[in-house]
Protein backbone atom coordinates (compact mmCIF):
# COMPACT_ATOMS: atom_id res chain seq x y z
CA UNK A 1 0.00 0.00 0.00
CA UNK A 2 1.64 3.35 -0.99
CA UNK A 3 1.63 6.19 1.91
CA UNK A 4 0.73 9.59 1.42
CA UNK A 5 3.32 11.83 2.74
CA UNK A 6 3.36 15.68 3.65
CA UNK A 7 6.33 17.39 3.06
CA UNK A 8 6.30 20.95 4.55
CA UNK A 9 8.86 24.31 5.23
CA UNK A 10 7.74 25.95 8.26
CA UNK A 11 8.97 28.58 10.12
CA UNK A 12 9.36 28.20 14.15
CA UNK A 13 6.32 29.87 14.78
CA UNK A 14 4.51 27.55 12.71
CA UNK A 15 4.01 29.34 9.52
CA UNK A 16 4.36 27.40 5.95
CA UNK A 17 3.42 30.43 3.97
CA UNK A 18 5.76 32.18 1.30
CA UNK A 19 9.08 29.76 2.02
CA UNK A 20 10.83 32.32 -0.70
CA UNK A 21 10.95 34.84 1.59
CA UNK A 22 12.45 32.95 4.69
CA UNK A 23 13.69 29.78 3.55
CA UNK A 24 16.79 30.25 0.66
CA UNK A 25 19.62 31.73 3.94
CA UNK A 26 19.53 28.44 5.31
CA UNK A 27 19.92 26.43 2.10
CA UNK A 28 22.76 23.67 2.44
CA UNK A 29 23.85 20.56 -0.01
CA UNK A 30 22.62 18.61 2.56
CA UNK A 31 19.38 19.71 2.66
CA UNK A 32 19.29 20.08 -1.21
CA UNK A 33 20.46 16.20 -1.24
CA UNK A 34 17.48 15.35 1.20
CA UNK A 35 14.62 16.74 -1.10
CA UNK A 36 16.18 14.91 -4.12
CA UNK A 37 16.51 11.30 -2.11
CA UNK A 38 12.76 12.29 -0.70
CA UNK A 39 10.96 13.33 -4.79
CA UNK A 40 12.71 10.00 -5.71
CA UNK A 41 11.23 7.85 -3.41
CA UNK A 42 7.73 9.16 -4.38
CA UNK A 43 6.13 8.52 -8.05
CA UNK A 44 3.06 10.77 -7.77
CA UNK A 45 2.42 14.23 -6.62
CA UNK A 46 -0.66 15.20 -4.52
CA UNK A 47 -0.51 18.73 -5.10
CA UNK A 48 -3.78 21.56 -4.06
CA UNK A 49 -5.21 24.23 -6.90
CA UNK A 50 -2.69 27.01 -5.58
CA UNK A 51 0.63 24.96 -5.19
CA UNK A 52 -0.07 23.54 -8.25
CA UNK A 53 -0.60 26.70 -10.34
CA UNK A 54 2.57 27.73 -8.72
CA UNK A 55 4.48 24.36 -9.58
CA UNK A 56 2.92 24.50 -13.21
CA UNK A 57 3.78 28.13 -14.15
CA UNK A 58 7.60 27.59 -13.25
CA UNK A 59 8.82 23.99 -13.09
CA UNK A 60 8.14 23.48 -16.96
CA UNK A 61 10.76 26.52 -17.97
CA UNK A 62 13.06 26.11 -14.95
CA UNK A 63 16.56 25.82 -16.35
CA UNK A 64 19.64 23.94 -14.36
CA UNK A 65 17.07 21.38 -12.37
CA UNK A 66 18.64 18.47 -13.94
CA UNK A 67 17.23 15.18 -12.71
CA UNK A 68 15.06 16.48 -10.30
CA UNK A 69 13.75 18.97 -12.82
CA UNK A 70 12.86 16.27 -15.04
CA UNK A 71 11.38 14.30 -12.29
CA UNK A 72 8.90 16.75 -11.41
CA UNK A 73 8.09 17.47 -14.42
CA UNK A 74 7.43 13.91 -15.66
CA UNK A 75 6.19 11.85 -12.94
CA UNK A 76 1.98 11.86 -12.29
CA UNK A 77 0.61 15.23 -11.00
CA UNK A 78 -2.80 14.85 -8.89
CA UNK A 79 -4.66 17.94 -7.93
CA UNK A 80 -7.25 18.64 -5.69
CA UNK A 81 -9.59 21.81 -6.92
CA UNK A 82 -13.04 22.16 -7.85
CA UNK A 83 -11.89 25.23 -9.27
CA UNK A 84 -9.40 24.27 -11.84
CA UNK A 85 -10.59 24.23 -15.43
CA UNK A 86 -7.86 22.93 -16.80
CA UNK A 87 -3.84 20.92 -15.89
CA UNK A 88 -1.93 22.16 -18.32
CA UNK A 89 1.24 20.75 -16.16
CA UNK A 90 2.49 17.08 -18.20
CA UNK A 91 0.83 13.98 -16.46
CA UNK A 92 -1.57 15.88 -14.44
CA UNK A 93 -5.24 14.94 -13.93
CA UNK A 94 -7.38 16.55 -11.57
CA UNK A 95 -9.81 15.19 -8.59
CA UNK A 96 -12.80 17.08 -8.30
CA UNK A 97 -15.23 14.84 -6.26
CA UNK A 98 -14.93 12.01 -4.14
CA UNK A 99 -11.87 12.85 -2.73
CA UNK A 100 -12.02 10.36 -0.27
CA UNK A 101 -12.67 7.49 -2.65
CA UNK A 102 -10.21 9.14 -5.34
CA UNK A 103 -7.50 9.10 -2.49
CA UNK A 104 -7.85 5.75 -0.97
CA UNK A 105 -8.35 3.88 -4.35
CA UNK A 106 -4.69 5.79 -5.01
CA UNK A 107 -3.23 4.62 -1.69
CA UNK A 108 -4.33 0.71 -2.64
CA UNK A 109 -2.09 0.86 -6.19
CA UNK A 110 1.17 -0.75 -5.78
CA UNK A 111 3.90 2.22 -6.42
CA UNK A 112 5.76 4.22 -4.17
CA UNK A 113 4.65 7.15 -1.97
CA UNK A 114 2.41 10.02 -3.01
CA UNK A 115 4.18 13.57 -1.89
CA UNK A 116 2.41 16.45 -0.79
CA UNK A 117 4.62 19.47 -1.33
CA UNK A 118 3.23 22.74 0.21
CA UNK A 119 -0.37 22.85 -0.31
CA UNK A 120 -1.50 23.71 3.31
CA UNK A 121 -5.00 23.85 2.86
CA UNK A 122 -5.31 20.42 1.28
CA UNK A 123 -3.07 18.94 3.83
CA UNK A 124 -6.05 20.13 6.52
CA UNK A 125 -8.75 18.68 4.31
CA UNK A 126 -7.23 15.32 4.18
CA UNK A 127 -6.24 15.31 7.87
CA UNK A 128 -10.05 15.31 8.50
CA UNK A 129 -10.61 12.31 6.69
CA UNK A 130 -7.11 10.53 7.93
CA UNK A 131 -5.40 10.14 5.25
CA UNK A 132 -1.97 11.50 5.62
CA UNK A 133 0.58 8.51 6.41
CA UNK A 134 3.68 10.82 7.12
CA UNK A 135 4.30 14.48 8.21
CA UNK A 136 7.94 15.52 7.25
CA UNK A 137 8.05 18.99 8.93
CA UNK A 138 10.87 20.65 7.14
CA UNK A 139 11.56 23.89 10.50
CA UNK A 140 13.47 26.47 9.26
CA UNK A 141 15.78 28.60 12.38
CA UNK A 142 13.58 31.42 11.63
CA UNK A 143 10.53 33.40 13.33
CA UNK A 144 7.98 35.61 10.82
CA UNK A 145 5.49 36.55 13.24
CA UNK A 146 2.36 36.23 11.40
CA UNK A 147 1.19 34.00 8.01
CA UNK A 148 -1.01 31.14 7.42
CA UNK A 149 -0.04 28.22 9.79
CA UNK A 150 -0.24 24.80 8.32
CA UNK A 151 -2.15 23.80 11.59
CA UNK A 152 -5.30 25.34 11.45
CA UNK A 153 -7.71 25.71 14.51
CA UNK A 154 -9.24 22.81 14.65
CA UNK A 155 -12.20 21.24 16.82
CA UNK A 156 -10.69 17.41 16.90
CA UNK A 157 -7.40 16.84 18.54
CA UNK A 158 -4.74 14.54 16.16
CA UNK A 159 -1.95 12.59 18.14
CA UNK A 160 1.39 12.43 16.08
CA UNK A 161 4.28 9.77 16.80
CA UNK A 162 7.88 11.12 15.81
CA UNK A 163 9.81 8.80 13.82
CA UNK A 164 12.44 10.31 12.39
CA UNK A 165 14.70 13.48 12.67
CA UNK A 166 17.12 14.57 11.00
CA UNK A 167 19.01 17.56 11.69
CA UNK A 168 21.45 19.96 8.96
CA UNK A 169 24.41 22.39 9.83
CA UNK A 170 22.36 25.03 8.67
CA UNK A 171 20.23 24.97 12.18
CA UNK A 172 17.22 23.49 9.84
CA UNK A 173 15.39 20.16 11.68
CA UNK A 174 13.11 17.98 9.82
CA UNK A 175 10.96 16.35 12.33
CA UNK A 176 9.14 13.01 11.07
CA UNK A 177 5.63 12.14 12.45
CA UNK A 178 2.84 9.44 11.73
CA UNK A 179 -0.67 9.79 13.11
CA UNK A 180 -0.65 7.64 16.52
CA UNK A 181 -2.76 4.96 15.67
CA UNK A 182 -3.43 4.16 19.86
CA UNK A 183 -4.94 7.45 19.81
CA UNK A 184 -8.28 7.45 21.66
CA UNK A 185 -10.28 10.21 20.76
Amino acid sequence: MRKIVVSMFMTLDGVMEAPNQWSFQFGSAEQQKYKYDELFACDALLLGRITYEGFAAAWPNMSGTGDYGVRMNSIPKYVVSTTLQEATWNNSIIIRSNVYDELSRLKQQTGLDILIFGSGTLVNSLMQYDLIDEYRLMVFPVVVGSGKRLFQDRSEKKSLKLIETKTFSSGVVVLSYKPDKNETK
